[in-house]
């Protein structure tokens, strides 16, 4: 079995730590090294020239992708970042995968399966799809709410949460206000990109407009959120373990 060589670059401490935790099984996966910026992920690279580079792409100094264009040595690389809207140029710059924060257990040992068998061709199908997928959430900068014979355009990132009660969805947006919309809470979710987060079957939040998280009982959280910080949303016990992972409760 081929051992590969790693660096792990990520400003941010926590995030090499989990990422470490996440490879510590797999036998074939050796880290060689951490790095805290572009800078010094840059100095690593070149000095130790490992055979894998899992890579932030927001990071001080230097960002991944100014890091790439300084290399002189080429490793595989598999991007890490809590931002999407990266996957196109990540895919661009041959990587083997592109894995969104907080990374799960389960996508990783997808990503450690492709490097046995990577092949940029062979891959291209795959990736082609992935990036569709990507932009398809990308297009998505509003949403439609009807009001008596108006049509009001609320944008993505004025929402808030949404909310299904009984037959009917609400969207709540950051000025406090709610809103009664067409929409089925499935396709709701189907529209919405990657911050929005499922916290209960009929509750959907705006990862970014929250401004606390408090524990409650049985793996219950309740989010105190941008605008609507009397009324927390409340998580399901069923989603416990999706949200420690997703905000490394």
């Amino acid at each position: 079995m081929k051992t590969w060589k790693t660096i792990i670059a990520d400003d941010e401490q926590l995030a090499r730590q989990r990422l470490k935790r996440l490879l510590a099984i797999y036998d074939q996966v050796e880290i060689i090294g951490e790095a805290e910026n572009g800078s010094a992920a840059l100095s690593l690279v070149t000095d130790l020239k490992p055979d894998l580079v899992f890579l932030d792409i927001e990071m001080p100094v230097l960002n991944g992708f100014e890091m790439l264009a300084e290399l002189t040595v080429q490793p595989r690389i598999v991007f890490t970042t809590a931002y999407d809207q990266y996957a196109i140029r990540a895919f661009e710059q041959n990587s083997v995968d592109y894995l969104l924060k907080p990374i799960e257990k389960e996508r990783l040992e997808k990503t450690i399966t492709k490097l046995s068998s990577f092949d940029q061709e062979k891959e291209a199908a795959s990736i082609e799809k992935l990036l569709g997928e990507v932009q398809k959430k990308q297009e998505t900068k509003t949403l439609t709410v009807k009001t008596g014979d108006r049509i009001i355009l609320l944008k993505i990132t004025d929402l808030v949460y949404a909310q299904a009660d009984e037959k009917y969805v609400f969207l709540f947006t950051s000025d406090g206000r709610k809103h009664l919309t067409d929409y089925t809470f499935a396709s709701l979710e189907e529209k919405l990109p990657a911050q929005f987060v499922r916290i209960h079957r009929s509750a959907i939040i705006n990862s970014e407009q929250v401004v606390e998280i408090r524990r409650g009982f049985n793996g219950v959280f309740n989010f105190i959120l941008n605008g609507f910080t009397s009324q927390p949303v409340s998580s399901s016990r069923s989603y416990a373990d999706t949200l420690r992972t997703r905000f490394e409760l």
